[in-house]
């Protein structure tokens, strides 16, 4: 896989000059980008997959929430519908993917809502009766057709975005000035003990004059069901099946595992067929089974309740959390001054 990465580099600069192309006629207007009179925050990365979109997304909601009525947009990846959808009690992870089920879930008092063409799903917000006072929009860092308010770029510690290379040689959406759209940046699932001088290295590294911010993915200390709660120290102890279909899994598998366990893993988003059901009935056999938040929506409707549990994470701001919130509720606020 790593040599036929190698062999694609002409490939790599193909996509780098067409994307930066791209971003030049945004840039000088050539291409339009539409604004909106409500503040909007984008939530994005320049690498596919595994930066931890989704619970920084809940972080921005909870936060908002308690002030603000809000809104969250994305297009609802993999999903077997199209067009706008506002989620509700008839929707599930078919219609409205498995992130943007989850959070309609979690946060029912949230409007959750899904379309690949942003322009027209923030027109649609809008349009309601009970329209949001503020946007959050998901994975839109490179969708330049709307210009938000506020542009937050995710970057994880251990494969920052300056360490790599355009797809397909590596895993760059685009080029790493792109990172100059941003207003605020996070470095991501950083270890909880990260040190001042390990902060200073990853920001002279970035050479970006941007308010960074770390952060590290805090797992929960219980796994839940439909109907029950169980302690991860005991069902550590116990044999299970784990099953993860998201991007980067290892921490997940770590933070539960124990020699007797069964491991599955599957593509991120991965639609569960008849015979993927089959096949984790069989292997879990008479052990629990434990996934994640996000391959819960996606299972649970398949699988006993009894028998399947899913671990919730959120992010933890490192010691700065409160500035943080300053940056979010102040940009806010800016808006609603007006």
């Amino acid at each position: 896989m790593i040599f036929l990465r190698k062999i694609l580099f002409p490939f790599a600069l193909l996509y780098g000059w067409i994307t930066q192309f791209r971003n030049f006629l945004f840039d000088k207007g050539i291409l339009k980008s539409y604004s909106f009179d409500i503040p909007i925050i984008a939530v994005g990365n320049l690498t596919v997959g595994g930066t931890g979109k989704t619970p920084q997304i809940e972080y921005l909601l909870r936060l908002l929430s308690e002030h603000y009525s809000v809104a969250t947009l994305s297009r609802g990846y993999k999903r077997k519908s199209k067009g706008f959808i506002l989620a509700g009690d008839k929707d599930d992870a078919t219609t409205l993917g498995d992130e943007p089920f989850q959070m309609h879930l979690k946060f029912p008092t949230i409007q959750v809502a899904v379309d690949a063409n942003r322009k027209n799903g923030i027109e649609q917000l809008l349009s309601l009766k009970n329209k949001p006072k503020v946007i959050v929009l998901d994975d839109a860092f490179q969708h330049r057709k709307v210009k938000a308010g506020l542009y937050i770029l995710l970057t994880t510690y251990d494969e920052l975005y300056c360490d790599d290379w355009m797809l397909p040689t590596g895993n760059l959406r685009e080029n790493k000035g792109g990172a100059n759209r941003a207003d605020v940046i996070i470095v991501t699932k950083c270890p909880a003990s990260l040190s001042e001088s390990d902060k200073i290295r990853v920001r002279k590294k970035l050479r970006i004059d941007k308010p960074l911010f770390f952060s590290t993915i805090s797992y929960d200390d219980s796994v839940y069901s439909l109907d029950s709660v169980k302690s991860v120290t005991e069902i550590k102890l116990k044999p299970k099946l784990l099953i993860a279909g998201i991007a980067k899994p290892e921490p997940f598998f770590k933070y539960l595992k124990n020699e007797n366990d069964d491991i599955m893993k599957f593509p991120d988003h991965h639609h569960f067929t008849d015979k993927d059901i089959n096949t984790i009935k069989n292997r879990a056999g008479n052990k629990c089974i434990i996934t994640t938040e996000k391959d819960f929506v996606r299972l649970k409707d398949f699988i006993q309740k009894e028998s399947l549990f899913y671990l919730p994470i959120k992010t933890k701001l490192l010691t700065d959390n409160v500035d943080f919130d300053a940056v979010i509720l102040n940009f806010v606020k800016s808006y609603t001054a007006k």
